[in-house]
Formats: C-alpha cells, sequence, structure tokens
C-alpha cells in the first residue's frame, strides 16, 4: 500500500503525516475530526512545524512480523512496536516530538484543566491515575488542555492548550467507557509498555476552544489510592519548585528563563499532593480550595 499524507492541525502545531499503516489515518480520523485534513486541503496559511512519519517495517520480517516505524523528520528516535500499536506510537511520538525540540515554552509533563478562566497543572507519574482523574474532569464542567503536557509561555502564568485525546490504560479502559459512553475512542493497543492503552478523544468544548490559554492558579501532584479517603498536604514553596522542575522537559535546555517562570509560579499559585479514591470529593476539593478560592 503506497502511503497517504494528511495534516493534523494542534495549535500551536501543525504536523504532516505520513502513513502506509491504514490503523493510524483511521483512527486520527476518528479522534481529531476536523483537525485531521488531507494534505491535499492544505492552505497558504498551513505552516508545518514537524514532518512525521509512520511505516511499516522492510524485509521477510514484514510477513511474520508486521511492525511500525516512527519517523521525525527523518529520524528514527524508538525501537519498532507491533503494527497493531501504531496509532499510540504516533501520539507518544508527537509527545516526544514536541519535548525534545520546543524551547519557546517551558513544558512540564502534566495534564491541564481549566474552569472559570483558570487552569490546574497535574503532573503526576505513569501510574498515579492521572488520566482517569483527566477523562473524569474533562467530562464534568472541566475544560481540557492538555493530558500530557503544560505549554507555559516564559516569564508568565499562561498556560497554553494542546488539545490532544486521553491517554487510558489497563483498568481505566472500562472506567471510562462505562462512565462516558458517547465519547469517542481509538482502536486498543495491546500489551504496550504500558499495558493495553486506548485514547479518548477530546469533547467538542476542549476542540472548539483548542487556542484559548489559560491563567493557571494551582498545582496539584496526585496519587489514586483505592483504600484511602481524600488525603490533602499543602506543599510549601521549595517543596513545589522541586518537584515541578523534576516534571520540566526542558528546564535545563531553556535556562534562566525556565528558573524565573518557575520561580514566580511556584510563588504565586497554590501547590498540593493528593491522595485519592473519589473523584468527585476531588473535584468539590479542586473547585472550592483552588478555583473559588483565587477569586
Amino acid at each position: 500500500m503506497r502511503s497517504e499524507k494528511f495534516l493534523l492541525r494542534l495549535p500551536p502545531f501543525t504536523f504532516s503525516v505520513s502513513t502506509d499503516i491504514p490503523l493510524v489515518k483511521d483512527n486520527a480520523r476518528l479522534i481529531y475530526g476536523n483537525a485531521c485534513v488531507d494534505i491535499s486541503q492544505r492552505s497558504r496559511d498551513d505552516y508545518i512545524d514537524y514532518h512525521l512519519s509512520l511505516e511499516k517495517n522492510t524485509g521477510v520480517r514484514r510477513f511474520y512480523k508486521p511492525q511500525a516505524r516512527f519517523f521525525c523528520d527523518g529520524r528514527e528516535p524508538f525501537k519498532p512496536l507491533t503494527h497493531s500499536q501504531a496509532f499510540a506510537m504516533l501520539e507518544w511520538g508527537m509527545n516526544w516530538t514536541v519535548a525534545a525540540h520546543e524551547l519557546q515554552y517551558v513544558i512540564v509533563h502534566s495534564a491541564v484543566l481549566e474552569k472559570n478562566g483558570k487552569a490546574i497543572l497535574f503532573p503526576a507519574p505513569p501510574g498515579s491515575g492521572k488520566s482517569t482523574l483527566t477523562a473524569f474532569l474533562a467530562n464534568n464542567n472541566w475544560r481540557l488542555l492538555s493530558d500530557e503536557m503544560a505549554l507555559v509561555i516564559p516569564q508568565t502564568s499562561t498556560v497554553l492548550p494542546f488539545v490532544r485525546p486521553i491517554c487510558l490504560k489497563n483498568q481505566s479502559i472500562d472506567l471510562c467507557q462505562n462512565w462516558f459512553a458517547d465519547a469517542t475512542y481509538s482502536s486498543v493497543a495491546k500489551d504496550t509498555h504500558k499495558g493495553d492503552v486506548i485514547h479518548m478523544a477530546a469533547n467538542a468544548h476542549a476542540q472548539q476552544n483548542a487556542a484559548k490559554p489559560a491563567d493557571i492558579v494551582g498545582v496539584v501532584f496526585p496519587k489514586y489510592d483505592v483504600n484511602t479517603e481524600l488525603d490533602i498536604y499543602q506543599l510549601n514553596m521549595r517543596e513545589a519548585f522541586m518537584q515541578l522542575v523534576f516534571n520540566a522537559f526542558n528546564f535545563t535546555a531553556i535556562g534562566q528563563d525556565s528558573f524565573e517562570t518557575v520561580t514566580a509560579l511556584i510563588e504565586k499559585v497554590k501547590a498540593f499532593e493528593i491522595c485519592y479514591s473519589n473523584l468527585p470529593e476531588v473535584d468539590a476539593f479542586l473547585t472550592e480550595e483552588i478555583i473559588c478560592c483565587d477569586d
């Protein structure tokens, strides 16, 4: 099969994607809707930031163990993955591309959600339940800006949206499909390094506001624990600074601007660690103690 090429218009970036794997384009169309357009529909205003490709492996191996290979501007940063994981590979590849190349933003590995024009960052390691919490809030009167990375404009507390699907893993897949049966989901990428993975499309509200920034008023480090009631610990500025720096992809690369941005942010916002099992309780805490309390 010959390669097809399409654009993903995902402010503040536009990606050109070439692929000979139907699974990739089918899922991209499903998940991104109008943001996914054929290359023939490229307009004069479409400046392509990155050229990506997902290709089948070549040689005899393609017949007995078909795999997908990811390239960014001609470079192959990852080992091939199983063919069925190709769309997940595109999503992870876009994450890597932005985190590895962008120096115009302070980039934090974090979910970002907004309510009443105010944003909260949710930095968290894998296994913390971050994406399940993100999916819950994004479908309960919060606006999704990102499930994976916060793009903070240096020397400000302004965060830009980078609206992409929410990456759900393992038990979270069934939970969210039961909670949000009307949402749009990708095909399942089975047996990845993260287990089974599925991507849930951002809802219409998030997509319609994909270029609307927000002001950061809080940083919350979440941890899900089925056996705990809501446990809240307010971080001091030193603790919050160190944890935020640990989750910043390009802190060292940007240097002074990054240091000053994170310092000013921590001096301005509230920062918490929370351990939880009840998602509506988390929603209430965030709204009452961070969003409304900031007025």
